[in-house]
C-alpha cells in the first residue's frame, strides 16, 4: 500500500558535513512510498553552513523545505517546531528522525511500511549497536526505569528520536508538552503508554554520526569539530540533564499527572 502523503521533520544543528547525503538517502528511500514526499528541516540556527546546504538542497530535491529559528533553542524545542510544521502539511503519517544521520534510509523506509501495514498510531524505532560513553548509557537506563514505573510498562528505547506517527496521535501528543521542553520524545513514550495508543517497536541500526564530532554538536563544547570520546559527561550535558530531570518531575512524573 502506498501512502497519499509522507511527511518527515528533521531538527538539525551543525551538521553541514553529513546532512546533505543523509536527505538524499531518506529522499531515494522514501519517495517510492507515498505519492507525495515532504522533507522538512529545522534548523536551530547552526553556526556552520548548515542552513546554506540545505537551501542548495533544496533546489535539487522536490518538496525539502528549510526552515531557520530565529534563535538557539536546543533540540526539543527545535524538534516540537518541526512536528508543528509537519502537521501544517496535514499529511497522512509524520516520520520524525534527528538531522545527525544516525539511521539508514533503508530503516526509515521499513518504519513506514511498519506503520502502514499495522495501522498504529506510532511506531518506534529502537536503537541496536549504539556505541554511546557510559554515561550516556548510564542516563538512558536510569530514565527507562523511571519511566516504566511512570508509565506501568517497559518501553524500549524511550527517548529514541526515530518514530513515525499517525497525525491525530501526535497532535494530542504535542498540545500537552510545553513548546520549550527539552526531553518531549521522553513525555511522548509516557503519555502514550498512559493514553492507550498503540504503539509497535521496529529494531533499527545506530549509526555513528555522520560527519564532525561522532558524539553529537549538542554535547561537544565547541562548534563542531572532530573530538575524542569525552571520559565524563560534558559541561552542557550536565546541566541538560539538570533541566530535563526537572522538567520530567513536572510534566509527566508527579503524582497526580496523567496524560
Amino acid at each position: 500500500m502506498r501512502l497519499n502523503h509522507l511527511a518527515v521533520v528533521m531538527p538539525a544543528y551543525n551538521e553541514a558535513v553529513g546532512i546533505p547525503g543523509f536527505v538524499r538517502e531518506l529522499h531515494a528511500n522514501l519517495a517510492p512510498l507515498a505519492e507525495r514526499l515532504d522533507i522538512v528541516v529545522v534548523d536551530d540556527r547552526s553556526t556552520d553552513a548548515t542552513a546554506g546546504v540545505l537551501t542548495d538542497l533544496a533546489a535539487e530535491l522536490p518538496g525539502l523545505h528549510v526552515i531557520t529559528a530565529e534563535q538557539n533553542r536546543g533540540h526539543g524545542p527545535t524538534a516540537l517546531s518541526a512536528y508543528h510544521a509537519g502537521l501544517e502539511l496535514e499529511p497522512d503519517l509524520i516520520v520524525h528522525v534527528d538531522g545527525d544521520g544516525q539511521f539508514h534510509g533503508a530503516d526509515l523506509a521499513r518504519l513506514v511500511t511498519a506503520s502502514v501495514d499495522t495501522g498504529a498510531d506510532v511506531v518506534h524505532g529502537v536503537r541496536t549497536g549504539r556505541t554511546d560513553p557510559w554515561f550516556r548509557r548510564v542516563l538512558t537506563a536510569s530514565v527507562g526505569v523511571l519511566v516504566t514505573v511512570a508509565a506501568g510498562r517497559r518501553i524500549p528505547d524511550v527517548n529514541t528520536p526515530l518514530r513515525a506517527y499517525r497525525p491525530t496521535t501526535l497532535r494530542t501528543l504535542v498540545a500537552a508538552v510545553p513548546e520549550g521542553a527539552h526531553v518531549p520524545h521522553v513525555h511522548f513514550s509516557i503519555a502514550e503508554a498512559r493514553g492507550g495508543a498503540s504503539v509497535r517497536y521496529l529494531r533499527v541500526a545506530s549509526l555513528p554520526r555522520r560527519g564532525g564530532d561522532a558524539q553529537g554538536t549538542m554535547w561537544s563544547e565547541g562548534d563542531a569539530v572532530v573530538q575524542p570520546q569525552p571520559m565524563l559527561p560534558p559541561k552542557r550535558l550536565r546541566e541538560f540533564v539538570r533541566a530535563a530531570a526537572v522538567e520530567l518531575w513536572h510534566v509527566s512524573l508527579k503524582p497526580g499527572k496523567r496524560s
